[in-house]
């Protein structure tokens, strides 16, 4: 059961093929948040590629509306899609990597390798369920701030991660400090989301977040995968439970 749910999780993450080159289907989620359309943005998603990206951002401060999108010849790899896949293979490879008629002969053997398959399923959830910490400098520096044409402007920042079952695209406006007012000034640690007010330095240049604006879609089959880790996880867990049960039982056998 647990392998047939690893397999299924699995085949999430390697989306259905379209036609017979065996290429990863294209699909497009459109971004939307509820109570504001500061950001619009539809992205495409290849597997655990962005293909294309177009955004739309309404400036606050004058109501301009700035366009950007992916270059042609760019590609974002979202690391937490690959590194789950690749945990929940591991699971899979685990459970197959035996021959078939091969019989385990202790409990604790079994308990083993369940301890194994959890941890690689564990980790597949855990990559979806908690996204990177960054520090603004980070995201400044990073490889998607060149990744747009237009170029994004130098007081625009964004960022994409997988939350749970949903692809978030926050953007973070920005103001420079200017020297007299940077006495109180308090660099912000790593976050997956700033807030309006923190501070970074960067090209010795020193700025603070002025607006944040998070947009997200849902993409069914991370909701699917989520799923399967789950029961998945689950039956390990009482599979676990029996053995421990039968072997209390026999050591403590009153002859």
């Amino acid at each position: 059961q647990v392998l047939s749910l690893g397999q299924e999780a699995s085949h999430r993450f390697a989306l259905p093929v379209s036609g017979s080159e065996g290429v990863i289907k294209q699909e497009n989620f459109v971004l939307s948040t509820s109570g504001t359309d500061q950001v619009k943005g539809v992205l495409t998603l290849q597997g655990d590629a962005l293909c294309q990206a177009d955004i739309n951002l309404k400036m606050p401060r004058n109501n301009q509306l700035l366009h950007f999108a992916f270059r042609e010849d760019k590609q974002w790899k979202l690391q937490q899609i690959q590194d789950a896949r690749n945990h929940v293979n591991q699971a899979i490879y685990l459970l197959m990597n035996r021959d078939v008629n091969y019989q385990f002969k202790t409990g604790s053997e079994v308990l083993k390798l369940m301890d194994a398959v959890m941890l690689q399923l564990t980790r597949a959830r855990n990559r979806l369920t908690t996204p990177a910490t960054l520090t603004l400098p980070e995201i400044a520096s990073g490889g998607l701030t060149k990744m747009f044409t237009p170029a994004l402007p130098p007081d625009i920042l964004v960022n994409f991660y997988i939350n749970l079952n949903k692809l978030c695209l926050t953007v973070y406006q920005l103001h420079v400090l200017q020297p007299s007012t940077t006495k109180n000034f308090k660099p912000a640690g790593g976050s997956v989301l700033h807030n309006p007010g923190a501070m970074f330095e960067f090209g010795n240049q020193r700025y603070e977040v002025s607006h944040v604006h998070k947009v997200e879609s849902v993409v069914p089959w991370l909701n699917d995968a989520l799923v399967f880790f789950t029961v998945s996880l689950q039956l390990c867990q009482q599979l676990k439970d029996k053995i421990s049960v039968f072997s209390s039982y026999w050591n403590y056998r009153p002859y």
